[in-house]
């Protein structure tokens, strides 16, 4: 038994040894998202203030834990009268929920360079299990600061109803699902 413990706490020291942690690049990632109005067009926006941190251990970011945090109140529609009033108890209602998160639980390799994401996404109050795409798109070392950069993408759909956002709002006016398309560049935090 013994034996068992010491293998599982040097792995887990090897691990941490030897994982590393990049974080996003403001200038060059987008947390956006599209949903449809009035059935026949789609109002797009995105999250300006928001960070990705990626921990992995392996080359090929099989092992990869993704965690995101966004602001609320630095949601922009293009429409300032709009943006202040998805910040209200109407929607994400940021003074009570300032922040939406995900935490990664768990990633599969499908094919090539898509990964099927597993994690937990919490907005207004409320924590839901959600899968997203995950499309690694290489890496490459950045001319301008000489680090190395990897490139994700992150699609998906979710339902605003399951997370009790814009519920006085039918679908007929606004769309329940949610598309998210996220676009990260990555570099390692030292």
């Amino acid at each position: 038994m013994k034996k068992i413990s010491l293998l599982i706490v040097l792995t887990l020291v090897t691990f941490a040894v030897s994982a590393e942690t990049w974080v996003s690049d403001r200038s060059h990632s987008k947390l956006g998202f599209s949903i449809s109005h009035m059935v026949v067009s789609r109002v797009s926006g995105s999250f300006k203030q928001f960070e990705v941190k990626a921990l992995t251990s392996k080359a090929d970011y099989s092992d990869v834990k993704i965690d995101v945090v966004a602001q609320i109140p630095s949601i922009n529609t293009d429409d300032d009268k709009r943006d202040a009033h998805l910040q209200t108890e109407d929607f994400f209602n940021y003074k009570q929920f300032p922040t939406l998160t995900f935490k990664s639980t768990s990633v599969a390799h499908v094919k090539a360079k898509l990964y099927k994401l597993k994690g937990n996404l919490t907005m207004h109050g409320v924590t839901k299990p959600v899968v997203l795409d995950l499309i690694f798109e290489g890496k490459v070392t950045n001319p301008m600061n000489k680090k190395e950069t990897a490139v994700f993408t992150v699609k998906g759909l979710l339902k605003r109803s399951d997370f009790g956002i814009g519920g006085k709002f039918p679908a007929a006016m606004l769309g329940d699902e949610v598309t998210l398309d996220i676009n990260a560049e990555l570099s390692p935090a030292n």
